[in-house]
């Protein structure tokens, strides 16, 4: 009789078991890639400049205005370390990692959007964020499935999936199957990666 128990406990305990081997994975490769070990690195590959994308457009308020299409917004390196402090460029450029509870925005509860820090495009609205407890801000869906990217990541032994920027390729942060309903998903993003705006 004590069998079904057992198996009953081991079940609800196997998410918890996976959430913390997936939290020491996330830290173990945080570390490895150490912003100022990532200071070197190689930028991420420019974008083709005569390329379009079409993205939407919101209000300050958090309303779709209109759908547009735009050509990719393109820089040199130079360019973008003159516009970004540099944790914003080594997470948006190179596709750094900010350290857990270290940024602005992690434990942010205000109303508001989220812009990409390099092109102001919206990519998430705070009533889908949620407290995940793992020191990134974490959302359960963009505010537009047009306006993000997401491709697969094999960096550090591991295969996770990458989020951008549809407009300028700046790398914001992974998403994940863990989050709650109704996606399901974790877009576990960077502070620096964003512009935090009140909703007006």
């Amino acid at each position: 009789m004590n069998i079904p128990d057992k198996k009953a406990k081991a079940g609800a305990a196997a998410p918890n078991a996976q959430r913390r081997l997936f939290m020491k994975m996330s830290l173990g490769a945080v570390a490895a890639s150490s912003l100022l070990g990532r200071a070197a690195a190689a930028p991420l590959a420019a974008a083709n400049p005569s390329t379009e994308v079409t993205i939407d457009l919101f209000s300050p308020a958090g309303k779709r205005d209109k759908t547009v299409r735009l050509p990719k917004l393109v820089k040199t390196d130079a360019d973008w370390r003159k516009q970004l402090p540099e944790i914003s460029y080594l997470v948006t450029r190179q596709a750094g990692t900010e350290r857990p509870f270290t940024g602005k925005d992690w434990n942010n509860h205000n109303d508001g959007l989220y812009r990409c820090i390099c092109c102001d495009t919206a990519v998430f609205d705070s009533r889908t964020k949620f407290e995940s407890g793992t020191g990134w801000p974490s959302f359960w869906q963009p505010i537009s499935a047009a306006n993000v990217v997401s491709e697969t990541d094999r960096s550090f032994g591991m295969q996770r999936t990458a989020v951008s920027c549809r407009l300028c390729d700046a790398h914001l942060g992974h998403v994940f199957d863990d989050g709650p309903k109704p996606t399901g998903l974790r877009y576990c993003m960077n502070s620096a990666a964003m512009r935090f705006v009140a909703r007006a």
